[in-house]
């Protein structure tokens, strides 16, 4: 299979990214290269099947900062089963989490997959990520869209890029605070071979003004490799 559905300029252009960060294809596939020789070459991490998540708000339209729940979320049922395919998908998607935060140093960052959960509802649920614990699903409807930028940016196809959140806040945007020092966030989607939305990423930081269009070059270069290693 091929790692990358699109090229860095077809990306780019797709998730509506152009008009800011128009020039970054040349410095994506400088890093689309560096990520396929780190995947080749690292140690594989441990698979985390398993993490501990926050206690959901009333209805469960936003977390309780600083309250993890007792039980913690298990991605066993949701992918069908600790098989040996799931199992490598989660490792390759581990080590393109370990690359970036190496090349990022940046406070957070997920991996999510559209599927089914259990409920027979379309959820967003987090493959793989770093930092501090953070919720499992966001509901891919509509309704919770309209205070998510994750499920907004999985509805959509179109990255959603905050580099100030107080002033975007401030302005009347919508935003679903899990971590309150947050104060940066970029969401970006991932396609499928056939053009749909299979998924997002999420990456944030607790410094202002942190997604130059260096930085955007990194994540998008992870965007177009991790559609090829979802389970």
């Amino acid at each position: 299979m091929s790692q990358h559905v699109f090229s860095a300029s077809d990306y780019v252009a797709r998730s509506g990214l152009a008009e800011q960060f128009a020039d970054i294809a040349a410095k994506v596939e400088q890093f689309q290269r560096a990520l396929n020789d780190y995947m080749s070459t690292a140690v594989a991490p441990q698979v985390q099947w398993q993490y501990r998540v926050p206690e959901l708000g009333e209805g469960g339209a936003c977390s309780l900062f600083g309250q993890l729940a007792d039980e913690p979320y298990d991605l066993t049922a949701i992918l069908g089963g600790q098989t040996d395919v799931n199992q490598r998908a989660l490792t390759q998607l581990s080590l393109i989490t370990a690359f970036y935060r190496q090349h990022s140093g940046l406070d957070w960052f997920g991996i999510y997959q559209a599927r089914a959960n259990m409920s027979g509802d379309t959820v967003l649920v987090k493959l793989a990520y770093y930092g501090a614990a953070s919720r499992a699903e966001f509901p891919l409807n509509a309704t919770f869209a309209q205070i998510s930028n994750n499920s907004t940016v999985g509805l959509s196809g179109k990255a959603k890029v905050i580099n100030d959140v107080a002033a975007y806040l401030g302005s009347g945007g919508e935003y679903y605070t899990c971590d309150p020092k947050v104060q940066a966030e970029a969401c970006l989607p991932l396609f499928d071979q056939s053009g749909k939305i299979c998924g997002i990423v999420d990456a944030e930081d607790f410094n202002k003004n942190v997604f130059t269009a260096d930085a955007m070059a990194l994540l998008v270069a992870v965007c177009l490799t991790i559609p090829a290693y979802l389970p």
